[in-house]
């Protein structure tokens, strides 16, 4: 009886499928959720910061009404960048205890999935987070018609992506850097100054005595958004193989 040839190497187990770009970035994003859930580092951490840079700028003046409405947009805006600057700074260099970063990019996904789970995970992170912050700088400079201006969630979305995006990207490029926690924000502050005065002049609008939808601002807001994306998409790939 004639024995089986044995199976020559060429007829080895083909490559498993590429992934679809959005189950691979659901899967990106579920990964993360759970490991905030099991640790709350991210969103614990940015939370207590922002309220203690909060509490020191309520302390350093106390303005009328009129005055609060000028000067607590841009306060706002700048504790949402140092509470993001933070937020993001671990989103790739937790990656690297367990390698984990190295199995990503061997994965059958498109890198762009892993810039979308992550983006998506930090502007929630960020998101839970500034919902916390809001109601304490309302209390704080008793600007109680906050909570009914509705628009807000425009700009509050369309700002938070504009600080989630690019920061997602160069915590990449600083996740291997030696002075990584003082480079992210040296690097973002200067990408982000169009965002923060975007921002910060839309919410003025909608805080002032006669509240407007600054139409130019937010549409300002919305091209830097997709600006800081599509370049995102260009020059991700490259950054992971570095």
């Amino acid at each position: 009886m004639a024995s089986a040839s044995p199976t020559p190497l060429s007829a080895a187990s083909p490559a498993p499928p590429p992934v679809s770009l959005l189950h691979a970035a659901r899967a990106i994003l579920g990964k993360e959720w759970r490991t905030e859930l099991r640790t709350r580092e991210l969103v614990n951490t940015t939370v207590v910061f922002g309220l203690i840079v909060v509490f020191l700028f309520s302390r350093s003046f106390e303005p009328t009404s009129e005055e609060a409405r000028r000067i607590v947009p841009g306060l706002l805006w700048i504790a949402f960048f140092f509470a993001g600057s933070l937020m993001l700074q671990p989103s790739f260099v937790r990656e690297q205890a367990n390698e984990t970063l190295a199995a990503l990019r061997l994965a059958p996904v498109d890198p762009l999935a892993i810039l979308l789970g992550k983006t998506l995970a930090n502007f929630f992170f960020l998101a839970l987070a500034e919902l916390v912050l809001l109601p304490v700088f309302v209390v704080f400079y008793n600007l109680t018609f906050v909570l009914f201006q509705p628009l807000l969630l425009v700009v509050l979305l369309l700002g938070t992506l504009g600080i989630v995006i690019p920061g997602t990207v160069f915590s990449a490029v600083t996740a291997q850097a030696r002075m990584r926690e003082m480079l992210l924000p040296l690097l973002l502050l200067p990408v982000l100054t169009p965002v923060l005065i975007s921002s910060t002049e839309a919410t003025a609008a909608l805080l002032a005595d006669t509240p407007e939808f600054a139409t130019n601002w937010i549409q300002l807001l919305a091209g830097f958004d997709i600006i800081f994306l599509t370049a995102s998409y260009f020059v991700f790939a490259y950054l992971l193989e570095e």
